[in-house]
């Protein structure tokens, strides 16, 4: 039997490490920081990166399984790509990127709500305990460590202000020149815009908790956002990092970077708590038990076809619909929008527009 701690209180799981210098962008200082050598130090990991680690080692070994792996592959590359980008910045039109990083933020800020969620006593839905496994930290430190990431705690500032700056930083100070809250009503984020999902469809037997199949299925969605994210990630960081394209000398590339970083440990709880529930017997109001492989992949199986059709159709309606928005404004718009087009990969000049 492994020796790891798996036992883990709220506290432990939000410490930080000790840094040497706070990390501060635009005057703003952000969570997490940077050690003796330089290095960046994600926010509330002291504990949680070792937890997570020793959860999975225990997985492993009670249950003989491996941990759920998400191939980045699974999604598309980012839309609008590298080249299409550069272009728009190139050619004088920068504000559908503006809008794009504006829209990251405003999304990362409502992952806040994650901590609202609450398990309460989870093991009476499981037959198997759910003793020293992330699925018994969930609500005792996991989500409330999410959200304190992805929306900023107290004086520290999070993830939705880190790519607001990052915007900033690149463009100047852009809200000054656009109005933003229009440009986010366009994107979906103004009134009658496309809410924040709250709405559960079921998809699982009538005696299996309402609420255990809502946190199941936000995580699962949470969990495929971390990921395709990463592609997000790279893609920003190809053109924030040119410093002929974008003012700040790199510096909006490296807060992305730090995101980056950040957002591995999301990915890590994720994977874990959902393979452990996949693994385990889920236990209806009626006595009656379900199998967690099938109970896991009702929910995986719609929330991933929902990520790669209709809420990837959303995503690139609303972008496309920023860029003609703008490139249509000039005064060889036409013109313009053709060559964007023309930028296209293979898969992208397929989808539907």
């Amino acid at each position: 039997m492994g020796t790891a701690q798996t036992e883990f209180t709220a506290e432990e799981l939000l410490a930080d490490h000790a840094v040497a210098e706070p990390l501060v962008a635009r005057g703003i200082r952000c969570h997490g920081g940077f050690d003796e050598t330089g290095e960046y130090v994600s926010p509330r990991t002291r504990h949680r990166v070792p937890a997570i680690e020793a959860w999975q080692a225990k997985h492993r070994e009670e249950f003989g399984t491996e941990i759920l792996h998400v191939p980045l592959e699974t999604w598309p590359a980012n839309f609008p790509n590298v080249a299409q980008a550069r272009f728009l910045i190139e050619k004088g039109v920068p504000e559908p990127l503006i809008a794009t990083l504006t829209r990251i933020g405003t999304v990362e800020g409502f992952g806040a709500n994650i901590r609202f969620l609450n398990p309460g006593d989870f093991q009476k839905h499981f037959d198997e305990s759910i003793a020293g496994t992330a699925t018994a930290h969930l609500g005792t430190g996991l989500f409330e460590a999410h959200g304190r990431d992805e929306a900023g705690w107290e004086e520290e500032a999070g993830h939705k202000d880190m790519w607001f700056a990052a915007r900033d930083i690149a463009f100047g100070d852009p809200d000054a020149k656009i109005d933003v809250d229009a440009m986010l009503a366009r994107m979906g984020f103004g009134p009658g815009g496309s809410g924040d999902g709250s709405v559960l469809d079921r998809l699982l037997p009538d005696d299996i908790d309402t609420n255990v199949e809502l946190i199941a299925n936000l995580m699962v969605r949470v969990l495929l956002i971390e990921v395709q994210a990463f592609h997000t990630f790279a893609w920003a960081d190809a053109w924030l990092s040119d410093t002929n394209l974008v003012a700040g000398e790199g510096e909006a590339a490296r807060l992305v970077s730090y995101i980056r970083a950040d957002e591995t440990p999301h990915v890590g709880y994720l994977k874990t708590a959902i393979t452990e529930m996949r693994d385990r017997t889920w236990v209806g109001s009626s006595g009656r038990k379900h199998d967690g492989a099938e109970m896991v992949g009702r929910i995986w199986d719609a929330c991933r076809a929902q990520s790669l059709g209709a809420g990837r159709a959303v995503t690139r309606k609303a972008i496309l619909g920023e860029v003609e928005h703008w490139v249509l404004k000039r005064p060889n718009g036409t013109d313009l929008l053709a060559e964007f087009h023309s930028l296209a990969t293979t898969d992208e000049a397929g989808a539907a527009a």
